[in-house]
C-alpha cells in the first residue's frame, strides 16, 4: 500500500475511535478507548516523524510543512499525557478529550486535503510511495 493511503488509514481510525470516546457515557469504555487511541496515535506520530517526514522534506516544498506537522504532534502528545494523568472521574477528561479530536481533525484534514499529500502526490511517483508505505 502506498504511504498516503496507509496514512490516511490511521487518520480514519483514530477519528472513528475519537468520534466513540466522544459519545460515549460510560467512563470506563471511554477509558478503554483513550487507551486505544493514546497507542495509535503514539505509533502513528513515530512513524511519520521518523520515516514519513524526513522522506518528504527532501523536497524543498515541503519542509516548512513537515516542521509545522510535528509542532502539531507535540501538541497532541502533551493532551495525552495530560489525559492520561487525569483520573477516570475527572471533569477535565472529556474537554481534553474534545480538544484532542480537534487537533487530531484538524491535523489529518490539513495533511491529507491541503498542505501535505497532494503535494507529496505530485513530487513522488507511485514506485516511491509504494516503498515508502512498505517502510512505514
Amino acid at each position: 500500500m502506498d504511504a498516503l493511503e496507509l496514512l490516511k488509514q490511521d487518520h480514519h481510525k483514530v477519528k472513528q475511535l475519537l468520534t466513540q470516546a466522544k459519545e460515549t457515557e460510560d467512563k470506563k469504555k471511554q477509558r478503554q478507548l483513550f487507551k486505544e487511541i493514546k497507542a495509535e496515535l503514539e505509533i502513528h506520530a513515530r512513524i511519520e516523524e521518523t520515516i514519513f517526514y524526513p522522506a518528504v522534506a527532501e523536497h524543498e516544498e515541503l519542509k516548512e510543512r513537515t516542521l509545522e506537522s510535528v509542532e502539531e504532534h507535540k501538541q497532541v502528545k502533551t493532551l495525552l499525557r495530560e489525559m492520561s494523568r487525569l483520573g477516570s472521574t475527572s471533569e477535565k477528561f472529556k474537554a481534553k478529550l474534545k480538544v484532542l479530536a480537534d487537533n487530531v481533525e484538524h491535523h489529518a484534514e490539513e495533511e491529507e486535503e491541503q498542505m501535505m499529500f497532494p503535494k507529496v502526490r505530485k513530487l513522488m511517483n507511485a514506485s516511491e510511495l509504494q516503498e515508502l508505505g512498505e517502510e512505514l
